[in-house]
């Protein structure tokens, strides 16, 4: 094709030196690259963007697959000027030989942003799918796309140099520890990320709670080198990767995904309030819907119980009786059966701890029916509002320490009795 345009402009009368013919062999690459950009970027691939999103076949983001088609275009425009130079231009020319270096080096540059868009376009996709909520694919892309800069950033030099690209690689054997050095937290990352993917250790939207960070929120991103949290006062705390397999965390995801949240509290009963009940406390309670079934019923057992005692009831340590603290833990246990907000098919008791100096512990174990958070303590305060209201109703009284008040009310009786 060169041969027969030159022949064609000597027959025309035009004496073709070769300057005349490297400005014509350069003006035609030009013209030949300038054309092929206006029809890739403003015709075709406009188009082919306008196409999808009318078919509603936009399986990407605008902007990601812009970007993505475009860097192709660049990549397929050197490998157009690498051929028209190789045509045009004589072989072992200066001007081939700077022609092809450049063009190697726009080629190789636009590759590797190619790969950067597609693993970009990859982690779009992955979103919206199990495994990539339960994989930290966005750090294990950017180990590759740390990799790829590595190793086109190599390719580019060793062209700059004229130097094998095997001689560079050699050398790194050699800065080998000086490399582990320098990307010693992305390397950590990596393994880290894996590791946490393997076992199933975290995942993006998991609530994530590490104490020595201050991070109490949802996990909002897994990068190479960090985890971003996203706590519940809209602070954002990050994380080194590595610092969740070497540190321990708690991860809430197990309590979302159960559909009940824990609630475990107590309350401290005065011990010196504990005693039987008589039988007009009895016939008291036993008005209360929720209570009356289990005082029939111990009633009963008691009676039954106490008859093969005859004489030795004069004494009521060889009897037995119902207590006001064992009847008040039967009664929040029916209470909470009856409540629709909590899990009757999770654990469920009213238990009494080892008591100490502040009382006994009479502690509230249970599961709400829900995992939100302003809900669960709503629940949880309604139930400890009632269990505060009722408590004189079985003679009992709840231990705290002395306030103010009641000192000055003491020292106020002090004074009325001296």
């Amino acid at each position: 094709m060169k041969e027969s345009f030159f022949r064609w402009l000597t027959e025309m009368g035009v004496e073709v030196t070769n300057l005349m013919a490297l400005v014509i062999a350069l003006g035609f690459i030009v013209l030949t690259s300038l054309m092929l950009h206006l029809v890739l970027h403003r015709v075709l691939l406009v188009r082919l963007v306008g196409l999808l999103g009318k078919a509603k076949q936009m399986w990407l983001p605008p902007q990601l697959q812009k970007r993505l088609f475009h860097r192709l275009a660049f990549v397929l425009q050197g490998a157009v000027l690498l051929g028209q130079a190789e045509i045009w231009l004589p072989r072992n020319s200066d001007s081939l030989m700077l022609i092809e270096m450049v063009t190697q080096l726009w080629i190789l540059l636009f590759l590797l942003l190619s790969l950067f868009a597609l693993l970009d376009c990859m982690l779009s996709l992955s979103r919206n799918t199990r495994l990539g909520r339960d994989l930290p694919l966005r750090g294990i892309f950017q180990g590759v796309k740390l990799v790829g800069s590595i190793l086109v950033g190599i390719l580019m030099i060793a062209l700059l140099l004229g130097k094998s690209p095997l001689i560079l690689f050699s050398g790194l054997g050699a800065m080998t520890a000086v490399l582990m050095l320098v990307f010693k937290d992305p390397i950590l990352g990596l393994v880290a990320g894996i590791q946490l993917s393997a076992n199933r250790m975290l995942s993006v939207g998991d609530w994530l709670q590490m104490d020595k960070y201050g991070a109490d929120g949802e996990v909002i991103d897994i990068g190479l080198t960090t985890v971003k949290v996203s706590n519940w006062d809209k602070t954002i705390t990050t994380i080194p990767t590595y610092a969740l397999i070497s540190d321990s965390f708690k991860n809430w995801q197990g309590m979302t995904e159960s559909g009940g949240r824990r609630i475990k509290r107590s309350v401290n009963i005065d011990m010196t309030s504990v005693r039987f009940l008589t039988p007009e406390e009895q016939l008291q309670l036993k008005q209360a819907q929720l209570l009356a079934p289990y005082l029939s019923r111990k009633q009963q057992e008691l009676s039954a119980y106490n008859q093969q005692l005859s004489d030795a009831l004069n004494c009521p340590i060889n009897g037995r009786h119902l207590t006001n603290l064992g009847t008040l833990r039967a009664y929040l246990d029916a209470y909470l059966r009856a409540n629709a907000n909590i899990r009757k098919d999770m654990t469920l008791m009213v238990r009494q701890l080892a008591p100490t100096s502040e009382g006994v512990p009479l502690e509230i174990y249970c599961f709400t029916a829900t995992t939100a958070w302003a809900d669960y303590e709503g629940i949880q305060a309604d139930i400890f509002d009632h269990i505060f209201a009722i408590i004189g109703q079985f003679h009992l009284r709840l231990h705290q320490s002395p306030t103010g008040y009641d000192m000055r009310a003491w020292q106020r009786e002090t004074v009325s009795h001296g």
